[in-house]
């Protein structure tokens, strides 16, 4: 009798450990496998139906989960759509997730580990998980005014930031494009409105970017800035030194010349200091220097700027780097890559952080979208600090490019942006398509003693005159809107 109960108790305890084992497996070490799995509807619908955290600008949702259908208890939706789809991008329920959806995911699907305790009191009340809240640095009166500033029907990208912090206040693209049409319930809408959307240029559905972190285009003049600080690290250049201003620059053994700038007055001068080059936006000063110092020179100073790194940890978006400063180029080519043409390639989010870099006395801040992330009792859970990413230049020569950044905008090309009563800093830049067509940038910030917001602009595919209407002005309106706040 006793020889039977023990056995009893064997096959139970071997019973308890088998259940108990498998239990573990899936929640421990096959969980993510099963998560992942393509035939695991059941998982793709229980996330897609949950009570999904809300992301905010200003206090007010810009993606957010309401009351569904009986099928599906929460429905996400997006109630400033065009306006921040580059930022949320969307939670589609056969198409993924892209954007902030994607990179805060669990946060906002109320998964990470921060709200491992929330769960646990959601699974006691018998309550279906709740998503955090993710609140974003954006200002949603500069969003707007950045956003209205683009013309419908052009193609182009603005950033606005503020250079002590690394927080975005602004980041804007168009075109642009409403997620709710692809985070609708109905498969075959969702189908018609993604595959017509995959259509439109500059809607980067698939790259899973939006202009500001995704468009990599020649950086054209505002690249003369990288010049600068390396030419002044160098220790072969100074405030003082005189540069080489030939209309046109030839090369040994080749019929190419690289031509000098003709919209401003470089033409007047055989020979230019840094500020008449940098007022004038001349290139052929730049390409000197480049030729002098050799491409290692260049490239490093791109690197300390971030050419050519993914920012997308830090931004919590996907990040496109670009490809730095090119290798193994010709006299002509490192000419040409000096002026922010050939090869050279960068966002619209890395061009701001260079000028960024400048305006914080050499310290280059990481770029940050999320403010707070806090949990449906309000808890705060996540609350990221100001973060030092490198150190770009030294406070001399930041100052000083500065300096000649002022001179631009008081007494160059870039005189559009001027504020009245305050110092602007800034720099353009024009990147030859050829027909005629330019991308047409501007970058700097405001107060150049006392930076308080920087702002990059690029508009593409315009022509030299709708170029310098898009940009340096539309810079001042912004510098204006921040500083009166």
């Amino acid at each position: 009798m006793n020889q039977a109960i023990r056995n009893s108790w064997v096959a139970a305890i071997a019973m308890f450990a088998l259940i108990f084992g498998a239990l573990s497996f899936v929640q421990v070490i096959g969980a993510d496998e099963l998560k992942a799995n393509a035939w695991n509807k059941r998982a793709i619908l229980q996330n897609y139906c949950n009570d999904r955290g809300a992301i905010i600008v200003g206090g007010a949702p810009v993606a957010e989960s309401v009351e569904g259908s009986e099928q599906c208890k929460f429905q996400r939706t997006y109630p400033q759509p065009e306006l921040y789809a580059g930022l949320t991008g969307y939670f589609s329920q056969n198409y993924g997730a892209t954007g902030l959806e994607q990179a805060m995911r669990e946060q906002l699907a109320g998964s990470s580990d921060q709200q491992f305790l929330d769960r646990v009191g959601q699974l006691f009340l018998g309550n279906q998980p709740k998503g955090a809240s993710v609140e974003l640095t954006v200002d949603p009166e500069i969003q707007k005014l950045a956003y209205d500033l683009i013309p419908d029907g052009q193609r182009g990208s603005i950033v606005v930031t503020n250079p002590k912090t690394g927080a975005i206040l602004a980041m804007v693209s168009k075109p642009s494009y409403d997620p709710n049409l692809v985070a609708t319930q109905d498969p075959t809408a969702e189908s018609t409105n993604i595959n017509e959307l995959v259509k439109v240029p500059g809607i980067n559905l698939n790259q899973n970017v939006s202009g500001p972190t995704g468009e990599l285009l020649a950086p054209g003049s505002v690249f003369k800035l990288v010049d600068t600080a390396a030419a002044l690290s160098s220790g072969k250049y100074n405030k003082d030194s005189e540069l080489p201003n030939p209309a046109n620059m030839p090369f040994p053994g080749i019929q190419y010349t690289l031509p000098n700038y003709a919209g401003g007055n470089c033409y007047t001068q055989d020979t230019a200091s840094f500020a008449f080059a940098l007022q004038q936006s001349c290139n052929t000063p730049f390409a000197s220097i480049a030729l002098d110092l050799g491409r290692d020179a260049i490239a490093e100073q791109a690197a300390k700027f971030g050419f050519g790194e993914d920012l997308g940890d830090q931004l919590k978006l996907q990040y496109a780097k670009g490809n730095g400063f090119p290798d193994d180029l010709d006299g002509p080519g490192l000419a040409q890559s000096a002026i922010g043409q050939k090869d050279v390639r960068a966002t619209p989010l890395q061009v701001a952080l260079m000028t960024a870099a400048i305006a914080n006395g050499g310290i280059q801040m990481s770029p940050s979208l999320v403010k707070t992330v806090r949990s449906p009792d309000l808890r705060v859970i996540e609350e990221p600090e100001p973060e030092v990413l490198r150190t770009s230049t030294t406070p001399q020569i930041a100052s000083q490019i500065t300096e000649w950044m002022t001179s631009a905008v008081s007494q160059g090309i870039a005189r559009g942006a001027a504020v009245p009563g305050v110092q602007v800093a800034g720099k353009t830049g024009t990147a030859e398509l050829g027909n005629g067509l330019n991308n047409s940038w501007f970058t700097g910030f405001a107060p150049a003693n006392n930076p308080q917001v920087g702002v990059t602009i690029v508009m593409e595919g315009v022509d030299i005159t709708t170029g310098a209407q898009l940009t340096s002005p539309n810079a001042k309106k912004i510098f204006e809107a921040v500083l009166n706040k």
